[in-house]
């Protein structure tokens, strides 16, 4: 009696999309889910499976909240199916705590698309050998993305066979040129999709645009200095900057060093060098960059600054006129950018690499 009441308490979680257990096995997960795939679709027609994406979150259970909410805010990019494998010191079971949901109720005639996700509460010892639990877990024949936000390399290396992406925050890692080195490491291996790479598209959209009108494209190839400002935590996203700088326009970069706090350094360009620096900004709350200064052999100038309400972009010209105004939109927050990571894991970057090859020169 006891047996059955329990499987109708297991039917009935299923029948509202939720299923939890613990101490299981990965191929009783596999069933389980298996079953409520069948029970959601028996449910109703109007349900369908997404099938676009897997992403496996490798992340420390103290911060898991944060991590959910985090994905909650990434809007329409969604993955498919998200497996959080939450890791507890001490632990060496596994439990797991499985929902599938719709987007919406289904009026008549209309498909709902059904999101699924897997919490498994595993133990460090679970992580070399982590994709002989999560290989039969993810959706086979389409992407699977690798997200290790609070480190846990040994992992990400365990699932890079399983997965085609990559998607880290180089930000993350205290010093730049460790940074930078894993990144290089994964290229290798996977498709990398790097936060602190994307922190700065609207910095790099904005200066492209601003040498497009005919009448500054050629003061391109007389750039002079540029000056990167970024948190103080930030040096990777500001040396990678630089680095898509030196691949785009053909620069050989030095190394950089420090000095006064700052990071300087030169680059060999067609024309002539290019002076290079980094500067810490202690005011700078959110990561990433705080502004960036472009100045030419001629005496023009473009500088875009981190303001209220977007960038704050201004130009020096020949004739001493300094106009300025505001970019609008030109931030999206944490969670644009991690949906925007999400979204990148489905497309390909060309120009990430070089400026990565490039960072690594002036951090050797």
């Amino acid at each position: 009696m006891a047996r059955d009441l329990s499987e109708m308490s297991r039917e009935a979680s299923w029948l509202e999309g939720v299923w939890t257990e613990q101490d299981t096995t990965p191929a009783e997960i596999e069933s389980h889910l298996r079953e409520m795939l069948q029970l959601q679709h028996a449910k109703t027609d109007a349900c369908m499976a997404a099938r676009v994406l897997n992403l496996v979150v490798i992340l420390d259970r103290e911060w898991r909240g944060e991590i959910y909410n985090r994905l909650e805010q990434v809007g329409r990019y969604h993955p498919s199916r998200t497996i959080f494998c939450t890791i507890e010191p001490g632990r060496s079971t596994i439990d797991v705590w499985a929902s599938m949901s719709t987007e919406h109720d289904a009026k008549k005639g209309e498909i709902a698309l059904t999101r699924e996700r897997i919490v498994l509460d595993l133990g460090p010892g679970h992580l070399k050998a982590l994709d002989t639990i999560v290989k039969p877990l993810v959706v086979p024949d389409i992407a699977t993305v690798v997200w290790a936000p609070h480190g846990h390399s040994e992992a990400v290396d365990a699932l890079l066979d399983l997965s085609q992406v990559v998607l880290l925050d180089s930000i993350m890692e205290p010093d730049p040129g460790t940074a930078v080195r894993r990144a290089e490491d994964l290229v290798e291996k996977a498709y990398v999709v790097d936060l602190a790479w994307l922190r700065s598209t609207p910095w790099r959209e904005r200066v492209a645009a601003s040498f497009d009108p005919p009448a500054w494209r050629d003061e391109l190839r007389k750039i002079s200095a540029v000056t990167v400002r970024h948190r103080p935590d930030s040096g990777t996203a500001a040396v990678l900057f630089l680095g898509w700088l030196a691949s785009r326009l053909g620069w050989e970069p030095g190394a950089l060093t420090a000095a006064n706090g700052s990071l300087h350094g030169n680059a060999h360009g067609r024309r002539q060098d290019v002076d290079l620096r980094l500067e810490p900004d202690p005011g700078m709350s959110a990561p990433g960059l705080s502004g960036v200064t472009v100045e030419t052999a001629s005496g023009m100038a473009v500088s875009l600054d981190r303001g209220a309400g977007g960038l704050t972009a201004s130009k020096r010209m020949r004739d001493g006129r300094e106009p300025s105004w505001t970019v609008l939109g030109a931030s999206r927050g944490e969670g644009g950018i991690l949906g925007e990571g999400i979204r990148q894991a489905l497309l390909r970057d060309p120009t990430y690499r070089p400026a990565l090859e490039r960072a690594e020169a002036m951090l050797g």
